[in-house]
């Protein structure tokens, strides 16, 4: 009886005891919604960035610069989408572990879309897009390998042409849930169980949403559509889509005059059906390229209006998907 009572004291002097869950920020909602899947059950995280707002640009309330300031964890797309959180992360979470997923090894990343109109469009362009399956089944082999970075992840890592929208990729999705997990798991190991098996669940779901989808948007893959920034790049090319062009770079930025005569002249000439606006941006820029008899619809990558939580992701991807539908109508 002593050698067990030694032993589960040793056990518990191995790995750090939480009294309470981790506490874990986020940036954005998709990202948010995926963590708080891995944690059901066990805590919530708290998400940065307000629904509704770009996160291209951003300034922290002071009660989310206190949510920084206390957290264990911090899982965010990067400095490519949030340039401005750089300094944030490092004088308010020093402390903190960080992921930055787009700089995880298996995350298939694309390159941004400098143009205003896109000539064509190359299904296989993702890296390391058709050897996914060369690594585990959620192709995660290589994850721990971030840790040889300094502690944030972006010690000398450049965004540089990388487009920042991977979440809207399932694949992704699939990937960034099961680094969650692993990650949680290494710093609340006694709830690594859980973890898993939210994880695991929250995959299984990811997997059957993205079949769903290929097999919803088959009927669109000759639809001629414009968006308003371009951030759905990784949606069109898991799902066989190609947009004409987008009014707004994909940091939506405040395009050109010349940018919107550009796309308003594609839109002339190429029969486009419909334009997509989004709810942070100004819409006098979708009427200034649409045309009489083109659709305007609304299409979002961050789910405003969505209920935050485990299935905000699944319903952002599939509200999307309706969208893009509905032009077909």
């Amino acid at each position: 009886m002593r050698s067990f009572v030694w032993v589960a004291a040793t056990a518990s002097l191995a790995a750090p005891a939480w009294a309470e869950a981790p506490k874990v920020v986020t940036d954005i909602a998709p990202v948010h919604s995926l963590v708080a899947q891995v944690m059901q059950g066990v805590g919530a995280p708290t998400m940065l960035i307000d629904p509704g707002a770009s996160p291209h640009g951003y300034a922290l309330r002071p009660s989310q610069a206190r949510a920084l300031s206390d957290a264990d964890a911090v899982f965010w797309i990067g400095e490519a989408l949030t340039p401005w959180m750089e300094q944030p992360m490092e004088s308010l979470a020093a402390q903190a572990v960080s992921v930055e997923l787009l700089e995880l090894e298996a995350t298939l990343k694309l390159e941004f879309r400098e143009t205003a109109t896109f000539e064509g469009h190359d299904h296989d362009e993702a890296h390391g897009h058709d050897d996914h399956d060369d690594h585990d089944k959620h192709g995660h082999d290589d994850h721990d390998d971030h840790d040889d970075h300094d502690k944030h992840g972006h010690d000398d890592h450049a965004h540089d042409g990388v487009d920042p929208h991977a979440w809207l990729d399932p694949v992704n999705a699939i990937v960034w849930t099961q680094a969650i997990a692993d990650e949680l798991s290494r710093l609340d190991p006694e709830n690594a169980g859980a973890y898993a098996k939210n994880a695991a669940a929250g995959i299984e779901a990811i997997e059957a949403l993205s079949a769903q989808l290929a097999q919803d948007l088959d009927a669109a893959h000759d639809l001629r559509f414009v968006v308003f920034h371009d951030a759905y790049h990784y949606f069109e090319n898991r799902f066989g889509l190609a947009a004409t062009g987008a009014i707004s770079v994909g940091d939506a930025v405040d395009p050109s005059a010349a940018r919107v005569a550009e796309v308003r002249d594609a839109v002339s000439e190429t029969g486009v059906t419909c334009v997509f606006a989004e709810p942070q941006f100004n819409p006098g820029l979708i009427r200034a390229v649409s045309e009489s008899g083109v659709k305007v619809a609304q299409i979002d990558p961050l789910g405003v209006g969505l209920d935050l939580g485990p299935e905000h992701y699944g319903q952002t991807m599939r509200k999307l998907s309706a969208s893009i539908l509905g032009c077909l109508e």
